[in-house]
């Protein structure tokens, strides 16, 4: 027996009409959208005046007129980067710590995480509050700073003079990312693996085959993450890493802000002669620098919030 409840659902339904919202849910959507739109454009903003700065010419960029939109546009900054040896290196050597780095954690994180989520696993509970401990209480600064100088002694040592593996592997562990995936991984249902190991399957080919294909929304999440953190890694590398063909791209950009702000100190105006401001510079190896992340997020946007939502919430 249909309810006044159901046939009032079933005439919208036929109608095509919507129901008329409250006045509270009315104002509590106008508020949120209104609030979400200021938002992205505040996250967005940075980036438009970056390009803004970088295309625009020099009197308008050195006379502090850029407020959104380019003036007098002009591609020299652009130019000079492209010609910059130290910033392609530097590219190189970003994309060799993002990429060896990515997938040296994900090693590590997927096999932790799926060995976490094991409860038969001998001291479950200890290792995981150990894990937790390291985000409750970090070592600090000094420490971690003369670990990661050890590490590169130990490698050097073992004649790897090549200080970008010193980034991939000291640097290539997250407590938070092996959480997540640990999380995702008890989220499998249990009647699959019980049925896989029926078959036959081991640990590793239960994880393999199926813990992971099952959370490849975590998984991607997880290693945009950690892919975001080396590509923009900056502090601790710029601490540990002493030959200049090793700094990843982040350090060498600072490098050069400062030394283009030396150049302007001493030459003064004489250092604003041309076509482009020394800002334009700055701001053009700012934009190449975070065009890989802008071409690669949009592949994998699509498992952002599912990955969160799944290794976020323990049932």
């Amino acid at each position: 027996m249909e309810t006044s409840v159901d046939k009032k659902k079933y005439k919208v339904k036929k109608s095509g009409t919507f129901d008329r919202l409250d006045v509270s849910e009315l104002i509590f959507r106008v508020i949120a959208y209104l609030f979400v739109g200021i938002f992205a454009l505040l996250c967005l903003y940075p980036l438009l005046y970056s390009l803004s700065s970088a295309i625009s010419g020099r009197v308008a960029v050195d006379g502090g007129k850029i407020v959104l939109w380019p003036m007098d546009v002009q591609w020299d900054a652009f130019a000079v980067v492209i010609q910059n040896k130290s910033f392609w290196v530097a590219y190189c050597s970003t994309f060799f710590v993002t990429f060896y780095g990515t997938l040296y954690m994900m090693l590590i994180g997927i096999l932790g995480g799926y060995a976490l989520s094991k409860k038969r696993l001998f001291g479950n509970k200890f290792f995981n509050f150990a894990l937790i401990f390291t985000m409750w209480f970090a070592a600090g600064t000094i420490p971690t700073y003369l670990n990661y100088m050890d590490t590169r002694n130990i490698l050097e040592g073992m004649g790897i003079t090549d200080q970008k593996w010193l980034v991939v592997l000291a640097m290539g562990m997250s407590a938070y990312n092996i959480i997540l995936l640990r999380n995702a991984f008890e989220s499998v249902p249990k009647e699959i693996e019980e049925a896989a190991i029926v078959d036959g399957a081991n640990d590793f080919q239960i994880m393999s085959k199926i813990a992971v294909p099952m959370s490849k929304a975590t998984v991607a999440t997880v290693a945009l993450f950690f892919a975001i953190s080396r590509w923009n890694g900056y502090f601790w590398a710029s601490r540990v890493v002493s030959n200049g063909y090793d700094k990843p791209l982040q350090v060498v950009i600072q490098e050069l802000i400062t030394q283009f702000e030396e150049e302007m100190s001493e030459i003064g105006a004489a250092a604003s002669v041309g076509s482009y401001s020394q800002q334009s510079v700055i701001y053009a190896m700012v934009v190449a620098a975070i065009i890989p992340i802008i071409l690669i997020y949009p592949f994998i946007q699509k498992y952002f919030a599912a990955g969160v939502n799944m290794g976020g919430v323990k049932e």
